[in-house]
């Protein structure tokens, strides 16, 4: 399975911005974009003119590095989106939210993205009582996303649950933390998610 093994750091670096992909670290003082908010590389303090076309494709790097999803996937999720009704950009970002490793992660079972995929892998997480080891797994209204009991007395999922409290979930899915469980109500509208992410320049992109 193809996937980014490079330091994440840099790659919010690259966009100049947070994408919170290290979890507590990205809201702390060790965050390297504190330190150096420019782009990595020996010319990353250089003047860059910001042309419309490098607008469109540093903001189609930028959700896909937020979702951790490749391009040829990234791709075939923008083709499907442009298939159904409705806006394409809100059909695509209702399509990145659905996968379930961002499930698990909004609902505060992990504290990234990163460490929700590597969950989801390992086999910990069940769907509707069957175990789902894909993380690009896309959930659906009425289904029952759970950690395996077997698996909750485990660090994360017991730190988790202690915080369940402090962690507020997107209105689409109900946490249920004393059985470490996720119902999924419906899938989110664009004006549940909070992604900071101006999807009509990715349609432009892909639409040239």
């Amino acid at each position: 399975m193809a996937r980014y093994t490079g330091p994440d750091c840099k790659r919010c670096r690259r966009e100049k911005t947070k994408l919170f992909l290290k979890g507590s670290k990205c809201l702390s003082p060790k965050c390297p974009l504190e330190k150096r908010p420019y782009p990595p590389g020996q010319h990353g303090n250089a003047r860059v003119k910001e042309s419309e076309y490098l607008l469109q494709m540093r903001e189609k790097q930028k959700a896909a590095r937020i979702y951790g999803v490749l391009e040829r996937q990234f791709r075939r999720y923008y083709e499907e989106a442009n298939r159904r009704q409705g806006k394409t950009g809100d059909n695509l970002l209702t399509i990145l939210e659905s996968r379930l490793d961002n499930v698990v992660f909004r609902a505060g079972f992990a504290k990234s993205r990163d460490a929700a995929r590597q969950t989801v892998r390992h086999g910990h997480i069940l769907v509707n009582g069957r175990k789902v080891d894909i993380p690009s797994y896309r959930v659906s209204p009425k289904d029952i996303v759970e950690v395996r009991p077997e698996a909750r007395t485990l660090t994360p999922f017991m730190v988790a649950q202690a915080e369940a409290a402090e962690h507020t979930s997107p209105g689409w899915l109900e946490v249920i933390p004393g059985q470490m469980r996720i119902l999924i109500h419906a899938l989110p509208t664009r004006e549940q998610i909070d992604t900071l992410v101006q999807e009509q320049l990715i349609v432009e992109l892909y639409s040239k």
